[in-house]
Parts: C-alpha cells; sequence; structure tokens
C-alpha cells in the first residue's frame, strides 16, 4: 500500500479509502450482510487502507453501526475514520450537537478523526453557515471530538470556491474520475483546493461503477491497447497519477473487489501514466463522450419551458443512459429526483422550445423518447 502526507496536518493515509456506501446486503439497502462486511473491512485495514468512511445515511442509518463493529478488536486504532453532518437535517445549532453525539454512540468512538459537512451546495451551505456550522466546527475540534474539519460537496464550480474561501478547512471531498473533469468542482476546483493547501478525498473514482463496465466499442479500445490493464486499474491509476489528491474512496461491495483495488494501490505514484498513457485515457473520455443519442449541447436556448419541462435536463440523462449502456442512475434521477412537471412526460407539444433550438432538433418527439425510457416502468 502506498500513503500519502497530508497537508497541514498532521496525518500520512493510504492512496485508497475504504468507503462505506455500497456494502453488501441481504436485499434491501438497510438489511448489511455483516460479517461480509466486516470481513472486508478487516481485510482491506490488515493489507494497509487506514482510512475509512461513511456516513449518517448510508444503508439506511447501519452503514455507522457496521463500521462501528468493524473497527473493534483494535481496529479503530489502526484507522482515521471518516463520517459526515447530515447538513438537511440541521434546522438549529442544537441539531449540530445532537447529531455528532448519535454518530459518535452508533460508531462505538469518542472522537471522529475527518468529519464533513454532507453533499453541500448552494442552499444547504447558505443554511448552515447562517447556524454558526464554522465556529461549531472549531468548538468541536477544542473538545477533541472531532480532529480535521472538511466538506463534501455536489454543485458548480463558482459554489465550490465560495465554500472554499469561506474557511481555512482541513480537507475536502469531490467527485472525480476522467470523464468528471468538467463536472461539479471538476479539474479547476481541484487545483483551486490543492492550491489553497487543502488536502483532496476523492468520490466516485469509477462514476458509480460505470467506468468498470464500460459498453463494448469502450471496452474493444480498452483491449486493443498495447499496454493491459483492466478498465478499473485504468481509472484509478489516472487519478493517482495527480499528486493533488490525498486519497481515493472506493465504495466496495465485495471481498474480491477488495482485493483488486488493494493490489492496484499498489501503484499508486504520482506520475504513475507516461504522457502516451494520460493520452489513451483521454481517448477513452472522448470515447464515451462520442456515444450520445441526442446532440443536445445543453445551452439551455430552449429554456424556459411554458410548463416546466427541464429539456437539457431530460437530454442529459437520456444520454447519460447511453453513454454507460447504463439506465439505473438516469432512472432514479428522473423517476425520485425531477419534479413531475420538469420530466419529459410533462411536454405539451406546444412547440415554442423548437423555434429557440440551436441545433434545430425535434425537441417534442425527442421528449416522448426520453419519457419512454426513463419512466417507471
Amino acid at each position: 500500500m502506498k500513503y500519502r502526507k497530508m497537508n497541514k496536518i498532521d496525518a500520512t493515509i493510504s492512496s485508497l479509502g475504504f468507503g462505506a456506501m455500497r456494502l453488501p446486503t441481504l436485499g434491501s439497502d438497510s438489511q448489511i450482510d455483516e460479517p461480509k462486511a466486516i470481513e472486508m473491512i478487516r481485510y482491506a485495514i490488515d493489507h494497509g487502507v487506514n482510512y475509512v468512511d461513511t456516513a449518517y445515511g448510508y444503508h439506511g442509518g447501519q452503514s455507522e453501526i457496521l463500521v462501528g463493529k468493524a473497527l473493534k478488536d483494535g481496529y479503530r486504532d489502526k484507522t482515521y475514520l471518516a463520517t459526515k453532518l447530515p447538513v438537511w437535517f440541521v434546522n438549529k445549532k442544537e441539531d449540530m450537537d445532537q447529531l455528532l453525539n448519535e454518530q459518535l454512540k452508533k460508531l462505538d468512538t469518542d472522537h471522529i478523526d475527518f468529519y464533513l459537512l454532507h453533499a453541500l451546495n448552494k442552499e444547504s451551505w447558505q443554511k448552515v453557515y447562517n447556524l454558526g456550522v464554522l465556529e461549531w466546527g472549531e468548538r468541536m475540534k477544542e473538545k477533541n471530538l472531532i480532529r480535521f474539519f472538511g466538506f463534501s460537496f455536489h454543485d458548480d464550480l463558482d459554489t465550490f470556491k465560495k465554500i472554499i474561501d469561506a474557511y481555512d478547512w482541513d480537507f475536502c471531498q469531490i467527485q472525480y474520475n476522467y470523464m468528471d473533469v468538467d463536472y461539479q468542482a471538476g479539474r479547476e476546483g481541484l487545483l483551486y483546493a490543492y492550491n489553497k493547501g487543502i488536502n483532496v478525498v476523492i468520490m466516485e473514482p469509477l462514476r458509480g461503477g460505470r467506468l468498470a463496465r464500460p459498453p463494448k466499442d469502450v471496452m474493444d479500445l480498452i483491449n486493443s491497447y498495447k499496454i493491459k490493464r483492466s478498465p478499473v486499474e485504468w481509472a484509478l491509476l489516472w487519478l493517482w497519477n495527480h499528486k493533488e489528491i490525498s486519497t481515493i474512496l472506493s465504495g466496495m461491495s465485495t471481498l474480491e473487489q477488495v482485493k483488486e483495488n488493494i493490489e492496484i494501490a499498489d501503484k499508486a505514484e504520482v506520475g504513475i501514466l507516461s504522457q502516451e498513457e494520460l493520452e489513451f485515457v483521454e481517448k477513452l473520455r472522448l470515447a464515451f463522450l462520442g456515444r450520445k443519442a441526442i446532440d443536445c449541447t445543453q445551452c439551455g436556448y430552449c429554456m424556459p419551458c411554458p410548463y416546466g419541462v427541464n429539456i437539457p435536463r431530460n437530454f442529459f440523462l437520456y444520454n447519460e443512459g447511453i453513454r454507460y449502456d447504463d439506465w439505473g442512475a438516469p432512472r432514479w434521477e428522473y423517476n425520485y429526483s425531477m419534479r413531475e412537471e420538469e420530466r419529459a412526460g410533462n411536454c405539451q407539444e406546444c412547440g415554442v422550445c423548437e423555434t429557440k433550438c440551436p441545433q434545430q432538433l425535434p425537441i417534442r418527439e425527442l421528449l416522448k423518447k426520453v419519457h419512454e425510457a426513463l419512466a417507471q416502468k
């Protein structure tokens, strides 16, 4: 296992971290297969992983309890433990104390090493900022209930920079992989945090597993290259090639995945990839991007829709399904994250959007296609 010394803070962490969000289950997400999950976490620690990440809401609130059990028998002393404040449950100052105390109890520990404000966006950041979360975090550090204070993030680059500039954070956590260089914080955000001395933890290195299971044409490209590596190895080594990254979190679901990732992590050096290899990864990115069924540039000229349909978002989700040959996440977002009026099925076929589209797309017909593909059957 390779390790990286963090900036400013007294911590040297494994290049691979264990993300406890996709543990093995017994049917439902909240029914963790405890023996298998504990075996996986302890195997990882026994083989050098020293950073374990969980959160209040993972596995229906059961992940923290499971991680607490896995870190008994001396494993807690070998591990930096990370968990997150569920900011959506924070509506008054007292909520922060209550939630942290609950997490300490669930994890059966007297302190959290890396404590994050979970999944910050514009609205949630403004809410907790106004409630004094930064001062609260300082007090928790003084009480030794948390050691290092940071945040995880899901929003646009400008919001990320605003949060970074608001406080002398110990670390932050962003979604980043070779497909997400311009998504959310992206490469610019990674460099922005690093240049301010803030340690960066990476989540979704395989984009929810999609980069581990590429469609046939992308897999054929991988197999044709002179250097033989698995899709997972290409994705992880591309990340570890960055000096700006402190560790990569992998949400592993099987012991086999743990073993595979640990084996790859033994090569986790900055500069591990040659310029030619980096150019090959860029070819992979372009191959994925080329799998686009609707030639929408996301310019937004079609908006606003008189009936509230989010046309660019619908087309984006459809293209995501095509791009990765994986419809699970797009269908979930369409049916459960988007408001009903935003969905393609709410199109009233007025045609106003088509008069504004620079690509001259037949938007009304395409929205029917999107709804057919993404609507809950």
